[in-house]
């Protein structure tokens, strides 16, 4: 049976999943990429970045889970682009022209525009849904498989809010941000729902999984 699920999706000690200050020049804020060096350091993120080598062990199998699977995704305005994108009809998204989606993806956004089709598989479709209708678009395009929340915080935190995520893999950092969009606001008693599970990693990172209780 198909999932809703968020995957490799990082936050600071503090809950912080952005920072602040979020533009084209620092698409996470003052944050910058230090809640994904753990990622980008692993051999599967250094392949995504057309770079050889990297870490192996559990940050690399969490990594390569990304994507297996999964069939759409959603995700929310912040995440396609950076504020006042919606008044540029030529922005395309900060991943170029082969994103690494490469399924139809559903950008959540008051101002829905025409979709667009990349290279690579990859097509957004721009909707003015609340969670479970986007959620109802996403499985049908997905066809039997998983749909991926994307992020950002917000957009995670609305679906998980909705009772509509099945697994969530939540990635904390050992960095301290003060500032930003935090992801657990709102979500008192959530891992009432959820088996959790943690798992230590030598780079620093603890990962969290959290898997709908039967």
């Amino acid at each position: 049976m198909s999932m809703t699920r968020v995957q490799n999706f990082s936050l600071s000690l503090d809950g912080f999943a952005t920072g602040e200050g979020l533009r084209l020049e620092e698409p996470f804020g003052h944050a910058g990429h230090r809640l994904h060096e753990w990622m980008v350091a692993t051999r599967a993120g250094g392949e995504m970045f057309g770079r050889e080598g990297g870490t192996r062990g559990v940050d690399d199998a969490f990594v390569r889970l990304f994507d297996v699977g999964v069939g759409a995704e959603i995700m929310g305005a912040g995440k396609f682009g950076p504020p006042g994108w919606q008044d540029d009809p030529a922005w395309r998204g900060w991943w170029g022209p082969n994103p690494p989606f490469h399924t139809p993806v559903f950008v959540l956004t008051h101002r829905p525009r025409a979709s667009v089709e990349m290279e690579g598989g990859t097509t957004f479709h721009f909707v003015d849904r609340p969670p479970a209708e986007a959620l109802d678009l996403a499985r049908e395009a997905a066809d039997g498989h998983d749909v991926r929340i994307g992020g950002g915080p917000t957009t995670v935190r609305a679906f998980l809010a909705a009772g509509l995520v099945d697994h969530l893999h939540a990635v904390v950092v050992p960095i301290v941000l003060g500032r930003g969009v935090r992801l657990w606001d709102g979500l008192e008693g959530l891992e009432q729902q959820y088996d959790v599970e943690a798992v230590t990693s030598p780079g620093g990172v603890v990962h969290l999984t959290f898997s709908r209780a039967a």
